[in-house]
């Protein structure tokens, strides 16, 4: 069923709690769309989005309960669904793979058929967007990636987000209006420290004040880093895009873990940043891809969409708002 592009007069965003949930809640919002979001049960930041965003209404569920799952998207009737939720973590996934699988692989695929069948019961079209991962291609043997490099995970967070994109596929075969869009690494302040991006520029921060050091792992790997409301923006694109099709999201451009932990250095005003890094062997992952880097070309030429905000500038916004915190600024 093809879509009429505009915005939506219900939309439901699971993982509404997180970076990307976030931002994306605050764009619809602003556009005057009714928000629903998907939190689990006794979510510790659920009170806090409703202070700071009580216009969006708020479902407790737990990703591994297909029944609830399916109320949920019956109760809300979207026109659109934004699917963020799940484990977020590639190193916390090789400790609970099946846990993994379960709530980042399996749920999608619930979310899909609970979808579809309320497209079929209204007869009016619903947009799907999965928050899709670079993660699925795994060590490609092709640089840069986009929509047609082969599938092939190295972690079970890539073979769960394998899974629920094939999923959108076979979705989209049946008339949903059902997209992919895979995300290379995109970062903001609102990153938890778990990951290394705000890690690093957390601890730039402090051993600016305080001194000291950080323990980090792999600093040769390269990434594509974006920033996420650029992400979230064109996630909202594809969802309104005349037709379903998977887009790669990113930058093409890499940087190494440790230009990243150099760039935050300098930002909080240290230039020897080597004196304060200490190497665990224990953080490095049991495999990962040494380089990731996408080509958007796909999405800057159907969706209109390009990055607003430079690697540079992500980092120094990040390390400005940590100051910030520590100073008692915000």
């Amino acid at each position: 069923m093809q879509r009429t592009p505009g915005v939506p007069a219900r939309a439901l965003v699971t993982g509404v709690t997180g970076q990307d949930g976030g931002y994306l809640a605050e764009r619809l919002v602003r556009e005057g769309v009714q928000v629903h979001g998907l939190v689990r049960p006794g979510c510790p930041d659920a009170d806090g989005l409703a202070r700071r965003l009580p216009q969006v209404h708020l479902h407790a569920a737990d990703l591994s309960d297909e029944d609830a799952l399916r109320r949920v998207v019956a109760q809300v009737a979207p026109q659109e669904v934004y699917n963020l939720a799940g484990i977020s973590s590639v190193a916390y996934s090789w400790q609970e793979p099946v846990a993994t699988a379960r709530l980042s692989g399996l749920a999608p695929a619930v979310l899909l058929d609970a979808a579809l069948h309320e497209q079929d019961r209204t007869g009016e079209p619903v947009a799907f967007v999965q928050a899709s991962s670079a993660e699925i291609f795994g060590a490609a043997e092709v640089a840069p990636q986009d929509e047609s490099t082969p599938v092939r995970p190295l972690s079970p967070y890539g073979a769960a987000k394998a899974y629920a994109h094939h999923m959108v596929q076979v979705y989209r075969s049946r008339g949903l209006h059902a997209t992919s869009c895979i995300l290379f690494n995109h970062e903001s302040p609102r990153r938890p420290p778990t990951f290394v991006t705000r890690k690093i520029t957390q601890a730039a921060v402090r051993i600016a004040r305080e001194g000291g050091t950080v323990e980090l792992g792999n600093l040769e790997a390269r990434r594509d880093w974006g920033w996420a409301p650029d992400y979230v923006d064109a996630m909202v694109r594809a969802a309104r895009h005349a037709t379903a099709e998977d887009f790669v999201v990113a930058t093409g451009t890499t940087h190494a873990v440790a230009d990243f932990v150099a760039l935050a250095f300098r930002h909080a005003g240290i230039e020897d940043w080597r004196a304060h890094v200490r190497v665990d062997e224990a953080l490095r992952r049991p495999a990962e891809a040494r380089e990731q880097v996408g080509d958007a070309g796909k999405a800057r030429r159907l969706l209109g969409w390009a990055p607003t905000v430079t690697f540079e500038e992500m980092v120094a916004r990040m390390v400005q708002h940590d100051r910030d915190d520590v100073r008692g600024d915000r």
